[in-house]
């Protein structure tokens, strides 16, 4: 079993994933966090986000030292009235969301093929898995000298 981080105590993901995807929140400045799918294929895993609005340049993702695979967004809208001489806001509407979540890679996921995409309010990335051939490579007996 791969340690987990923990920092609530939600589960957003099946306790199978647990051992490989971290499902924990790291931080969420609004009280709505985005639903998180993970699917599992013969050649790699997917990760889909429901991020309606989003769009690719609120995302952030990265691998942190620790092998998680880093997912962050931040938004900020704000909606202004027109300003007439004379006239002051009585209503002025702001908008702010922000989340984070780290999951921790599976030992099979080929890092640097992960690629990601938003489009229609999801983001989604791939994280393909490595080939039998690959895995020999990584799996090689070592010879002594």
């Amino acid at each position: 079993m791969m340690p987990t981080r923990k920092y609530n105590n939600q589960n957003w993901l099946p306790s199978i994933f647990n051992d490989f995807f971290d499902n924990e929140w790291l931080t969420r400045a609004n009280a709505t966090a985005p639903a998180i799918n993970v699917i599992e294929s013969d050649k790699d895993y997917k990760v889909e986000v429901a991020a309606p609005g989003m769009t690719k340049e609120d995302f952030n993702i990265h691998i942190s030292e620790s092998n998680e695979l880093v997912i962050s967004m931040e938004k900020k809208n704000e909606t202004k009235e027109d300003d007439h001489h004379n006239r002051r806001y009585l209503r002025r509407e702001f908008s702010y969301s922000k989340f984070e979540q780290a999951l921790i890679l599976p030992e099979d996921v080929v890092k640097e093929k992960i690629s990601a995409n938003a489009s229609n309010g999801v983001l989604t990335i791939d994280l393909p898995k490595r080939t039998p051939e690959e895995k020999a490579k990584v799996n090689r007996i070592i010879e002594i000298h």
